[in-house]
């Protein structure tokens, strides 16, 4: 089932629009020193891993929280699992939240030794982790044009989850059977943004952008054979849009789209606080 439903009423703001975590711990560590509960050193001993955490073979941005959107995320390709597991530990010890991308069965099994509460999307191959969730904002749909896609569209879901917002998906509703799209386009129409993925020769972003008002992050997949070139066919596809209000990632980059759309929505609710 599919959601996009407006701003609450109160005038308060929404939990997902407050001030991040790491703010108030920031605030609560000074608060202690001021008090005299706390001595200088202890709160150094504190801030000591604030700008980065040196692993040797990795730097861990722990201070990332408090300029953005979400703690450092980690992309798993390429990492060992001890590495994984190791950055992830520090991670979700220092923020409570988590994100690994593009992680394989090994890769989560040694993240789970470590951080036993982390839960795996095998689909989307992610890892998300939310020690204190909060009440997710309405107002992003995600699009994806085949079955085939349906990794990539929840990596973005679930970035954009794990960023506070209610990211609904709408799947296998590709150009080749645009009447499946039309069943969906009321609910579509009340989106903020929508993320829109798709391989072949990705059509689709255009064609859901040339029919709402809302932005279109469009996403190119490697799904596909022959001319699509790995995905490079329907990024030049994307890229050369007519329709209006179309953005691009990159190939198979649910969370870049999915992070982008979290910002949109984010702002959007600002802008509207009633």
């Amino acid at each position: 089932m599919i959601y996009f439903g407006g701003c609450g009423a109160s005038k308060r703001p929404h939990p997902a629009l407050e001030v991040p975590k790491v703010n108030e711990k920031l605030k609560l560590l000074l608060e202690e020193v001021a008090a005299g509960r706390m001595s200088t050193d202890a709160a150094l001993e504190d801030l000591h891993h604030l700008p980065y955490e040196d692993l040797g073979f990795a730097k861990i941005d722990h201070h990332r929280e408090l300029r953005d959107h979400l703690p450092e995320a980690i992309l798993a390709q390429g990492k060992t699992p001890g590495q994984i597991a190791a950055i992830g530990a520090r991670l979700a010890e220092r923020s409570g939240h988590l994100l690994v991308t593009r992680l394989d069965r090994d890769g989560f099994d040694a993240l789970q030794a470590a951080v036993p509460d982390v839960e795996y999307h095998e689909l989307a191959r992610v890892a998300t982790l939310e020690r204190s969730p909060r009440p997710l904002l309405p107002g992003i749909g995600v699009v994806c044009a085949g079955t085939s896609d349906l990794p990539v569209a929840l990596e973005a879901v679930l970035t954009a989850r794990l960023m506070g917002h209610d990211a609904s998906l709408t799947s296998d509703v590709g150009i080749a059977g645009i009447h499946r799209l039309f069943d969906h386009l009321p609910r579509l129409l009340e989106a903020n943004v929508l993320v829109v993925v798709a391989g072949m020769e990705g059509a689709l972003p255009s064609v859901v952008a040339g029919l709402v008002s809302a932005p279109v992050i469009a996403v190119p997949t490697s799904v596909g054979y022959g001319a699509s070139f790995g995905g490079l066919a329907p990024l030049l596809a994307m890229l050369n849009s007519c329709a209006t209000g179309v953005s691009v990632v990159n190939i198979d980059n649910g969370f870049g789209a999915g992070y982008m759309a979290g910002v949109i929505n984010g702002l959007a609710h600002r802008a509207r606080p009633d």
